[in-house]
């Protein structure tokens, strides 16, 4: 699909996926100004380098800009490398500790690198807001507090909340939905893109624009993407999140484990494949090949083809005939580590640790987490309870998490 498709193809494809955009009418008279002018709108996504690794929650309202993109518009990644300084209070109960300049630094690199799995590195725009908010004196921090209100922002459900609650809100965080609007002004953005949870923030951006003279940005939202659990959002931390630089083998399992119910909604988000296109493979195909094939789409984005096709290959050996997959990791590991001899003959081991220990989880927390949310087998059984009680050292076990599979020998 390009530039040159109907405004009616270009919203119906720009709307699959959508949550909420405000105002489709605006987005209307915004594509039809388009293509009779030939000059692409100018859409914008920003992202904070908060966490160094995106997962494919991020991608959704990536692949929505990539659609943009597909269709011959001006995609516009921005990078929030001044408001990370801040931190978004977004969702936040509490004051979000600040990161350094050298962690911001840092992760931002990283996240060039990995957009360009979803978009075409030849015609996106990266951009950082320190370009401009680096430059911004004193007197241009006054006129644009000047151009909102302090009610107006503690309309904001998170400042609400915790104004009503006598908990502390730093100046610093009342800043950040204008400067994230002002990220608009600067880029003379047409369209704004962020999740739902990003909707106060998009709206500023609308009112600054008008502020400063300028036509207000369209507002699109997408969906935040459940986990795994098919419950909660996908979030690293609750052990949920499938990482888009995990191992082919392991992010095709983690597909494979969604509910049946959950596929249908991975593939409207996570997937370019049209809505009468998924409305048709839900009729014809049986669920367990769709699902396959949603696994494939996306080990095939994030990776290649051939990965994606050597990954399913190994989950059916594995899964659907008992067989062991090509590589299974070995690990050594002293008891004293992990756990201690139990009164009764054997050994019990802290699981959470373990997990840490053998990197299957990048903390304890993270261990706990994905523990409690029943996603950890030892020899085959899940395993909920902090303390598993195995044998007497030496001893092997096969730890599961996913579809990752690693023989710890538990040594004395």
């Amino acid at each position: 699909m390009s530039s040159f498709a109907s405004v009616d193809e270009q919203l119906t494809y720009l709307k699959k996926g959508s949550a909420e955009i405000i105002r489709e009418a605006d987005l209307r008279t915004k594509l039809e100004k388009s293509r009779a002018t030939g000059k692409p709108l100018r859409v914008k996504l920003g992202m904070d380098p908060t966490a160094p690794d995106l997962h494919l929650g991020h991608t959704v309202v990536l692949r929505k800009l990539k659609h943009f993109q597909d269709l011959g518009h001006t995609a516009i990644f921005l990078i929030g490398d001044f408001t990370g300084m801040i931190g978004d209070p977004t969702g936040r109960s509490v004051t979000r500790p600040p990161l350094t300049r050298e962690q911001i630094e840092e992760n931002a690199e990283t996240y060039k690198a990995q957009v360009f799995k979803i978009l075409d590195p030849q015609k996106t725009v990266i951009d950082f807001n320190r370009r401009w908010m680096g430059a911004f004196a004193s007197d241009d921090f006054v006129r644009l507090m000047a151009k909102y209100t302090v009610s107006q922002l503690l309309e904001r459900e998170e400042f609400r909340k915790r104004f009503q609650d006598e908990k502390p809100i730093s100046l610093h965080e009342l800043l950040y939905p204008l400067v994230q609007g002002y990220d608009s002004v600067a880029l003379e953005a047409d369209v704004e893109l962020g999740g739902t949870d990003q909707k106060f923030n998009l709206l500023v951006g609308r009112e600054l624009q008008r502020a400063y003279g300028q036509e207000s940005q369209v507002v699109l939202t997408t969906p935040i993407l459940e986990g795994l659990d098919g419950v909660q959002k996908m979030s690293k931390s609750l052990g949920n999140a499938i990482g888009i630089h995990e191992p082919p083998l392991e992010m095709y399992g983690k597909i494979m484990s969604i509910s049946d119910e959950m596929m249908w909604r991975y593939y409207e988000l996570l997937t370019d494949v049209q809505l009468a296109d998924i409305e048709k493979i839900k009729r014809e195909s049986h669920p367990m090949q769709a699902k396959k094939d949603l696994a494939r789409r996306i080990v095939a984005d994030f990776h290649s083809a051939e990965a994606a096709g050597k990954a399913g290959e190994d989950w059916a050996r594995q899964f659907q005939k008992d067989q062991v997959p090509d590589l299974i990791e070995m690990i050594a590991i002293r008891l004293g580590e992990v756990g201690e001899l139990s009164p009764l003959p054997g050994s019990s081991l802290k699981v959470d640790k373990l997990l840490f220990k053998t990197g299957f989880a990048s903390s304890v927390t993270e261990a706990g987490n994905k523990r409690k949310a029943g996603s950890v087998r030892f020899n085959a059984e899940i395993v909920k309870d902090p303390v598993y009680l195995a044998g007497v050292p030496p001893l092997t076990i096969d730890v599961r998490l996913g579809h990752r599979i690693k023989k710890v020998q538990i040594l004395p």
